[in-house]
């Protein structure tokens, strides 16, 4: 087996592979209704994908979205998943690195996750409660919710506000336990 990753922009061709990969990552999530309406909107979702010889082993979405009285783009990274049998070696990551490279290219100053505040620290994420998600979260998701200032001279939710997101993040149930 070729271990070389490659990561590329998300293909229709993908959507196969997609419904195999994320049942295999979230044993007890069902994300493919919320994959598949993102992969459905017509603009502001980046979709990467990372490859080797046995097809795709990772998938990651970053949604841009805007930020209640304020003008500056942000976005928000998820779902991010990767094949059981090719976790902790920094596929996961390859993913986040790439996809923040881009949106930073893209002119977005911030983005926001709600995710392990353990593993997202390792990206420079922080705690985040200025801007906040579109849904109340529960009291022990309280460090969950993270931002990351893609240029040196911002601070994460300078602006305050709320993380406005699009049709497919609307659903309460995403944002609660």
């Amino acid at each position: 087996m070729n271990s070389e990753i490659e990561i590329r922009e998300g293909l229709p061709t993908d959507k196969a592979a997609l419904e195999i990969l994320y049942p295999a990552a979230f044993l007890d999530e069902d994300l493919l209704g919320l994959v598949n309406a993102l992969l459905s909107e017509k603009n502001g979702v980046l979709s990467l994908v990372a490859i080797n010889d046995e097809g795709v082993v990772g998938h990651i979405l970053f949604t841009v979205c805007g930020i209640a009285g304020c003008h500056e783009k942000a976005a928000l990274l998820g779902p991010v998943a990767v094949t059981p049998e090719f976790q902790r070696r920094g596929i996961g990551g390859a993913l986040i690195q790439e996809g923040l490279s881009r949106l930073q290219n893209e002119g977005v100053k911030q983005v926001y996750v709600l995710g392990d505040p353990a593993y997202y620290s390792r990206f420079g994420f922080k705690a985040q409660n200025k801007v906040q998600p579109p849904y109340p979260l529960p009291q022990e998701w309280a460090g969950a919710w993270q931002c990351l200032c893609l240029f040196d001279d911002e601070k994460p939710g300078l602006e305050g506000g709320m993380l406005c997101v699009p049709g497919p993040w609307r659903q309460p149930s995403l944002w609660a336990l």
